[in-house]
């Protein structure tokens, strides 16, 4: 005989599809993460704003917001260095802070969040195999307004949302790489040309020609952007 459906899971079937669509859809990855932290505003009950922090090394940052406290709030983490999101992240579990106004653990953080107006938060790491990619958190305007079903909803959705950011931050990886190498070929060719143009107009070799250039992209302009100045001036000499 069959198991009963987890009635969490069935809650939360939904929430997961949409995730999953994230993945085959053309958007960016903040719009992505736009996404996903009204998903966790949606989901997790009492909420009245959600975020998801990034963490790769030292650096940190804020993404998807769904509100200017809830930047705000994450903002004054980082330059506190302090609070739930960096702990959630670095202890790899689920941080629950029931009243800012009786907060012990991140004094200086708590203080400074309150005339937000937040009240509670709750921060759940984004971990995908070895690797912690930062936190997703729900910020609420009263205490104790996360009970322990908002916890276990908070978990099973932080999860999955982990795998997602990690296929999206893979994804944009691969593409800025992808731009990267078409750059890289266009900027090849256009110095290439350059020393044609100058081999002609200046009667010499190859190599003379690229320590023309060399000669032409210091203090701060380019080899690239050296080259296409020789070529534009080409054009123009052309066209007179």
């Amino acid at each position: 005989m069959a198991s009963p459906p987890v009635p969490l899971t069935d809650e939360l079937a939904g929430v997961f599809a949409r995730m999953s669509g994230l993945l085959l859809s053309e958007e960016t990855v903040a719009t992505s993460l736009s996404v996903l932290s009204s998903l966790a505003h949606e989901t997790v009950p009492g909420s009245c704003g959600a975020g998801v922090s990034l963490i790769e090394g030292r650096r940190r940052s804020s993404a998807g917001s769904t509100d200017e406290r809830v930047r705000e709030a994450d903002s004054l983490q980082y330059e506190l260095d302090q609070g739930p999101c960096l702990a959630a992240a670095t202890q790899r579990e689920l941080v629950a802070v029931e009243d800012l106004q009786q907060e012990r653990r991140w004094p200086r953080w708590a203080a400074a969040v309150q005339p937000l107006g937040l009240r509670a938060a709750l921060s759940a790491p984004l971990v995908a195999g070895d690797a912690t990619l930062g936190a997703i958190k729900v910020y609420a305007d009263h205490p104790a307004a996360f009970d322990a079903r908002s916890r276990h909803l908070l978990a099973l959705f932080s999860a999955q949302a982990a795998l997602v950011v990690a296929n999206l931050q893979t994804a944009e990886r691969a593409r800025r790489h992808s731009d990267g190498m078409r750059q890289a070929v266009r900027d090849r060719d256009v110095v290439g040309v350059a020393k044609g143009v100058l081999i002609g107009r200046h009667s010499v070799d190859e190599d003379a020609a690229m320590r023309m250039l060399i000669a032409r992209s210091q203090d701060g302009v380019t080899l690239a952007d050296a080259a296409r100045a020789v070529v534009d001036s080409a054009v123009r000499r052309r066209r007179t």
